[in-house]
């Protein structure tokens, strides 16, 4: 039962580029995207009363995740139903580890894909599954993905009735067994191979949307972190992890991973709804567009650089838009709340070494550079500073051990993936021939 009095109603989004089009939730889910390919934000954002906050540490993951759902998104969904997505989508632990103590790591990899979009993928799974459930429909999920997206995305959508999946990624820039993952599950999953970066995969998933033929043949949308039913079931663990850190005095400090800035905006969110979260540090690789922004006021978008963090390798975030929404796009405000620090692959290194030296803890490079932006921007003893693992550091096996001079255990779940078929449609970054293959 749900505890506090809130007045629900049906949730309501706006398109950030042209707020006169409003959607449902329904039709914000199954579109993604507006016509205009503006993001959808949602009219309002609720904030939890301080009952929710005084029992948040005897609450569980799935409790958790089930509260802040059910403040977000009203009557559009009954509570026995929201009840099961949630508890589908986080069937597994997220755990939240002291290394001293000013430091903890939340690990967000103990999913069935080991990386941390299987929350996200798995609760838009199950929000699909509900709306989809009285439609004799056939939805096409076409999603761009530089490593994690896709595999965790094919994982929760397999098999699921009247959804087609296909995944868009850069030849030759994900891992083995990411690519693995993305390329041997068959069934309703598409694997296609583009023979360009991870831009040019976004570019052509944005210039499907906006094609009108292409949408007279298919229902289209995306689950990438463009649609806001992937994004929003991210918060569930910031809320978590501070459920696991206990009441404190401190002020809490969390350096996020970040590429497409979907799993940031989240926290944003978070903190939105009241979580005391006091300042956000936006990690990335050498694709720095929005930490240089945080720092200067003005944003560029960049050619994408690459590098052993793939899953951040972005050039132009998506997101970014949303967090300019949260703040008003007053630089003045952002930069109070989040602070922007960048790694070269050298520090990227380095920071794998070092969390291996100093902990014992063997980190992968997108938790690596979460590391170090805790460490660049400096935390104190009068602090708590919070850390995400993204990615277990198997799936980049190869990178830590050159860091850390130490083997990684490959756990079961992957280790089978590698004697797996391949099999992927090889196209050249040239929308007609995308086109082709999904008509």
């Amino acid at each position: 039962m749900y505890l506090y009095n809130f007045e629900f109603l049906q949730m309501t989004f706006y398109n950030i580029s042209n707020p006169s089009e409003t959607a449902s939730l329904k039709n914000a889910v199954l579109k993604s995207i507006s016509s205009e390919s503006g993001l959808f934000m949602p009219t309002n954002i609720p904030v939890l009363p301080k009952a929710f906050f005084d029992r948040l540490p005897s609450l569980s993951l799935p409790e958790i995740g089930f509260e802040v759902a059910k403040a977000m998104l009203g009557d559009d969904i009954s509570d026995a139903d929201l009840r099961q997505i949630v508890d589908q989508a986080l069937s597994f632990d997220i755990p939240l580890k002291k290394l001293d103590e000013q430091t903890h790591v939340l690990e967000l990899f103990h999913g069935p894909t080991l990386a941390f979009k299987d929350v996200g993928a798995r609760f838009m799974a199950g929000l699909f599954e509900y709306f989809l459930q009285n439609d004799n429909k056939e939805v096409t999920i076409l999603v761009a993905t530089s490593g994690d997206t896709g595999s965790a995305v094919a994982n929760a959508f397999y098999d699921k009735k009247g959804v087609k999946v296909v995944i868009l990624y850069p030849s030759g820039k994900v891992s083995n067994l990411q690519e693995k993952q993305l390329t041997t599950m068959g069934g309703n999953i598409t694997a296609i191979e583009l023979q360009g970066n991870f831009d040019d995969c976004q570019k052509m998933v944005k210039q499907a949307f906006g094609d009108a033929e292409l949408n007279q043949h298919l229902i289209l949308t995306s689950a990438n972190s463009i649609n806001f039913a992937r994004l929003f079931p991210q918060s569930f663990y910031y809320f978590y992890a501070l459920a696991q850190l206990g009441k404190t005095d401190k002020p809490i400090v969390v350096s996020v991973p970040s590429g497409n800035f979907g799993n940031l905006t989240a926290g944003l969110i978070a903190k939105r709804m009241g979580l005391p979260i006091h300042t956000f540090i936006a990690a990335t690789n050498s694709n720095h567009s929005v930490p240089d922004y945080l720092k200067t006021g003005t944003f560029t978008p960049a050619e994408t650089h690459y590098t052993i963090s793939n899953a951040m390798d972005v050039g132009n975030p998506n997101n970014f838009p949303r967090m300019l929404e949260l703040y008003g796009k007053s630089h003045t405000s952002i930069s109070k709340d989040i602070k922007g620090h960048w790694c070269s692959e050298a520090q990227s290194h380095e920071a794998m070494k070092e969390l291996q030296s100093q902990y014992g803890y063997q980190a992968d490079p997108h938790g690596a550079i979460a590391y170090s932006g805790l460490k660049g921007v400096g935390i104190s003893e009068a602090h708590h500073g919070i850390f995400l693992e993204t990615a277990h550091p198997a799936k980049f096996a190869d990178a830590v051990e050159a860091a850390t001079g130490k083997a990684v255990e490959i756990p079961k779940a992957l280790a089978g993936i590698l004697d797996l078929e391949k099999k992927s449609i090889r196209i050249k970054p040239e929308f007609e021939q995308l086109k082709e293959v999904l008509i």
